[in-house]
């Protein structure tokens, strides 16, 4: 794999078992590009593994007053320096495109999980962990990939050099060889104390980018309640306890590498000693003691490499298993089974909500949370069984029921068809970088223009202060760029944008999770007229609790305690719900109290007075008055 061949077109099916069987997957699928960069790094250490044997060779030549060995010598050592120079350069081109197209295949793993599951995603995971796996996880795992097939090289480079040390000098080369595996083997013991102590580190430093991201994300709110000192202080505080680890790490890692240099500085130490004890009593010529000498003292440039792959897998298991975290995350729980979207209702069996084919349906939920639950069902993600508190269970439990369109599951269905079937329109949905032309250049029935869908969701104004924002657009607000996430917007003409790219999609069910929450109540009115219109004979799904839409709705469904309790229309559930007047008109606790009697016979005395009540007031702008 070459970098000019990225992205891949499939980045395979990721081990998400265990981060180490991850790091091993990863390993396996390059398996052609590590032994590339094995063999160039062969070529580079076996290299500098032959400079002793020439310099030794003109040694001993100069000692024997030699001119025509000398220059063979010479010979030698200009034929292996150019080796070295052509493996070294080989050998980190190759090792360095096995880094970034192993992180090119992470990054796009969690790109398409997280394309996968949507804004499910960062409801699983947060959103901070998803940031620190697609970059600094990334590097690491990617560091790992890198350095394995130097490492490989220099272990094979290591035993090639003892064995032919004990070949030319047995004498010499049997101390060496005995030595080398308590060289490379000496700080082992250590590693399992120093891996510990690099996964503190980076689980504090996950946790302290997780808060920074959530921070940041949430900045505009905190400088709304003055709580910009407090979260600063708890980053500085979660900063210090990563500087903290950073240095207990460091210190162990520092250990291993003194004790690396201490040992090999041992054995030459007692190489030279003994080998000027034999070159003195005539037993080794000089020029193999020089041999010798300097192919054990080159040793150490290979022996570097222990100590890196082990520092390379500490710190990289930690970010594989958070990569995992993310990716062993699934939409369906059974395999796929249908191919093409289905057409019909849209049904929710796990609460009883009912979207009939072709009508507007809004959703009245009392508990935002609930709300924001049942739309990622109604998209098709499975999830886990909530309990009365609002956690999820064991994720290993068995996920709920699917919802079914037409009958048919909707995580039975292939991703493509799923999405063709039915799109849910976040309550915080994100705008991409680029011009508005590209903001709504997305797949779609081709049926609704995007003129029609801006129309449809009153960005008139939208678009005139973006003709307005950039003199490069030549007065087209759709060739203007929108800078990431909208940032330059408000939040009303975001949402506004963000609903007429659903709308451009014109899925087959369209959910939309308080699609009108950031706009005044002038702009609700038309952009509920318009959604209803365009979205004529197609099933629309609407979570909200405006009256100015719920009056626009075919139907109107109250979910309460995760069941569907009422479904009628709006003015019909005014007279006889009281729990669904008391969410739309947002009656006070004591307001409730008061609506609902404690005995049967004041109920049925009450609801006709409730309903000439609500009789008198003739339409929606009056209700809101009287709430």
């Amino acid at each position: 794999m070459h970098i000019r061949d990225l992205p891949y077109s499939d980045p395979g099916d990721p081990d998400v078992r265990s981060g180490p069987r991850f790091l091993l997957w990863l390993g396996r699928n390059q398996i052609r590009g590590q032994l590339t960069s094995m063999s160039w790094g062969l070529l580079h250490q076996c290299s500098i593994a032959g400079l002793p044997l020439a310099v030794g060779f003109a040694v001993q030549s100069v000692v024997e007053r030699s001119g025509g060995r000398l220059a063979l010598a010479g010979g030698m050592i200009a034929v292996l320096g150019a080796l070295i120079a052509v493996g070294d350069t080989m050998l980190h081109r190759t090792a360095v495109t096995n880094w970034i197209t192993a992180a090119a295949r992470v990054q796009q793993l969690l790109a398409r999980k997280t394309a996968e599951l949507g804004s499910a995603l960062t409801r699983r995971v947060a959103a901070g962990e998803v940031v620190a796996v697609s970059t600094g996880d990334v590097e690491k795992i990617g560091w790992f990939v890198e350095a394995l097939s130097r490492f490989v090289a220099a272990a094979a480079a290591l035993v090639i050099i003892c064995v032919g040390l004990v070949l030319y000098l047995p004498s010499l080369g049997v101390l060496v060889a005995l030595a080398m595996p308590l060289l490379a083997l000496g700080v082992l013991p250590l590693l399992p104390r120093a891996t510990r102590r690099a996964d503190i580190q980076r689980e504090k430093a996950g946790k302290a980018t997780e808060l920074a991201s959530d921070t940041v994300a949430g900045l505009r709110v905190l400088r709304g309640i003055g709580g910009e000192e407090l979260f600063l202080g708890r980053y500085r505080r979660a900063s210090q306890e990563v500087r903290e680890a950073a240095v207990r790490s460091a210190r162990m890692w520092s250990l291993i590498s003194a004790i690396q240099v201490l040992l090999p500085g041992l054995l030459l130490i007692s190489l030279v000693t003994y080998g000027a004890a034999l070159a003195r009593d005539g037993r080794i010529e000089v020029g193999q003691l020089v041999t010798v000498y300097s192919a054990a003292t080159l040793m150490l440039f290979p022996l570097r490499h222990f100590e890196e792959i082990a520092m390379a897998y500490s710190f990289s298991r930690p970010s594989a298993q958070r990569a995992v975290r993310v990716l062993s995350l699934s939409r369906v729980a059974r395999p796929s089974t249908v191919d093409a979207a289905p057409a019909g209702d849209l049904y929710d069996p796990v609460t009883g909500l009912m979207a009939p084919e072709g009508l507007f349906t809004a959703v009245v939920c009392g508990d935002p949370d609930e709300a924001g639950r049942l739309a990622d069902r109604l998209g098709g993600h499975a999830q886990p069984a909530v309990t009365q508190e609002g956690e999820a269970e064991d994720a290993e439990a068995p996920a709920l029921p699917s919802v079914l369109l037409g009958g048919v599951p909707l995580d039975e269905l292939e991703l493509d068809a799923a999405r063709t079937a039915v799109l849910v329109q976040d309550k915080d949905p994100v705008l991409l970088s680029g011009t508005l032309r590209e903001l709504l250049d997305v797949p779609s029935s081709g049926r609704i223009a995007a003129a029609d869908a801006l129309a449809a969701a009153q960005c008139g104004d939208v678009l005139d202060a973006l003709a307005q924002a950039s003199v490069d657009a030549d007065g087209d607000p759709m060739n203007t760029r929108i800078t990431e996430r909208g940032r330059s917007l408000s939040g009303g003409q975001r949402q506004r944008l963000a609903l007429a790219r659903s709308l451009v999609t014109d899925p087959g069910a369209l959910v939309l999770d308080e699609p009108t929450s950031a706009v005044d109540s002038h702009t609700e009115a038309r952009v509920a007229e318009g959604i209803k219109a365009l979205r004529k004979d197609r099933t629309t799904v609407a979570f909200a609790s405006s009256p100015l839409l719920l009056d626009l709705a075919d139907r109107v469904a109250l979910v309460h305690g995760g069941t569907v309790v009422a479904v009628g229309t709006h003015r019909e559930l005014l007279r006889a719900e009281p729990l669904y007047r008391a969410v739309v008109t947002r009656e006070t606790d004591e307001e409730i109290a008061a609506s609902v009697p404690d005995t049967g016979e004041e109920t049925a005395a009450a609801a006709p007075d409730a309903a000439e009540d609500i009789d008198t007031i003739e339409t929606i702008e009056e209700i809101e008055e009287r709430a």
